[in-house]
């Protein structure tokens, strides 16, 4: 690939220039109180894109897959219950997770390119009349399917079925891209990464628990000492972190928020789900579709493509690479080979996507697909267009 271009992978994403620069700083005492002017904007700045008022947030020098183990090792022990759907490759690897470490896994089977049923959901939990299950876990949008769920569908079923089990939710690929109410949907616990709708390098996981998780962790036995929120809460209190913070990173996030804020949360979504519609009226032109099987569970930040039988998908993202210097993404598990993944999320444009979409439209050509140059491209400049009464200008 070419660092001229922009990349359309879900994650890592584009990164701006003055995140870049802010991530590259000068050493400093990260004992001092100047790491302090750092870290509670970064705390503050995700509380409020989680849309939470009483959050406690945790960041690790890590990855959303480290946040996922933060979430289990502080709130359960060995032999809990989980409610979990498989409804694609990382909801899979949550659930590989929970069972690694002992954890007794209920798992609802998904047709990949569904979201989350929540009748399912409330199924499984009026018949645990003996609240076994002690969390239920949700992955708001599958990045490898492009698919996302109803996360307040889910804590309705919860409160239906009258059940106490805290709600976890993966927004690893939607936090900061795409609306999410923490307190509103009642989740319990919030994973995301640095990596996608922040617009930094891989390298943070980013937590959000709620007052009944941070309970749990009182009484959890899964050990945990590198994720423990107990030690890292004593370290926000004095301005530091239990062991070296990652210093650049959270300097670049603190910008990354500010940004955020900038633009305006829901003028981010709204960016989002914009560019996100050119992309999907653009596969329509093409005579695709998406592996998302209806749009009330489309993602607004990736799109997973399905190519025609026979065909492997997979070489779309190889000479897309190697011809034209651009970065897609392979499908995943189930769908490997039968999908490419155009990311459409943090740092993008209007005018970046279209690159993308036209050199897409290359690639299929090249490989002997029935496609017409410019017609994904044109259906999609048509929506974005200004003075097509379609689209509104927002900062970006």
């Amino acid at each position: 690939m070419s660092f001229q271009n922009p990349v359309f992978i879900p994650g890592p994403t584009n990164m701006p220039e003055a995140i870049r620069q802010a991530c590259y700083m000068p050493t400093i005492d990260h004992r001092s109180p100047v790491f302090g002017k750092i870290l509670h904007p970064c705390l503050d700045g995700v509380r409020k894109v989680l849309k939470s008022e009483s959050a406690h947030i945790f960041i690790f020098p890590s990855t959303g897959t480290g946040g996922w183990e933060a979430a289990l090792s502080n709130t359960l022990s060995a032999g809990d219950g989980v409610l979990a759907a498989r409804n694609g490759m990382f909801s899979h690897r949550w659930i590989d997770m929970c069972q690694r470490h002992g954890l007794n896994v209920t798992v609802v089977e998904t047709p990949w390119g569904n979201g989350i049923p929540a009748d399912k959901y409330e199924d499984a939990l009026r018949a645990d009349k003996d609240h076994k299950i002690k969390v239920v876990l949700a992955t708001h949008n599958e990045t490898a399917t492009g698919v996302k769920s109803d996360i307040a569908a889910l804590r309705k079923a919860l409160d239906a079925a009258g059940h106490p089990a805290m709600l976890f939710v993966d927004g690893v690929s939607s936090i900061g891209s795409m609306d999410f109410r923490m307190d509103e949907w009642g989740v319990d616990v919030a994973v995301t990464g640095s990596q996608k709708g922040f617009m930094l390098p891989a390298g943070l996981a980013i937590v959000g628990l709620s007052e009944k998780a941070m309970k749990a962790v009182e009484t959890a036995k899964l050990p945990r000492t590198f994720f423990d929120v107990r030690d890292m809460a004593k370290g926000y209190a004095n301005n530091a972190f239990p062991y070296t913070p990652p210093v650049g990173l959270m300097n670049g996030l603190k910008l990354s928020l500010e940004m955020i804020q900038a633009e305006g949360l829901e003028n981010v979504f709204a960016r989002h789900h914009r560019i996100a519609e050119g992309v999907r009226l653009a596969v329509a032109a093409w005579g695709l579709k998406l592996c998302a099987t209806s749009p009330d569970v489309y993602s607004d930040t990736v799109s997973a493509i399905c190519t025609p039988e026979g065909f492997n998908a997979t070489d779309i993202v190889t000479v897309a690479a190697r011809d034209y210097g651009m970065a897609f993404g392979v499908g995943l598990g189930e769908v490997a080979g039968k999908v490419f993944r155009i990311g459409h999320l943090g740092s993008l444009t209007d005018a970046m996507m279209l690159s993308g979409l036209a050199t897409a439209e290359m690639v299929m050509v090249d490989l002997g697909l029935a496609i017409k140059l410019g017609s994904g491209v044109a259906a999609a400049q048509e929506y974005y267009r200004i003075g097509s009464g379609k689209s509104s200008r927002l900062a970006a």
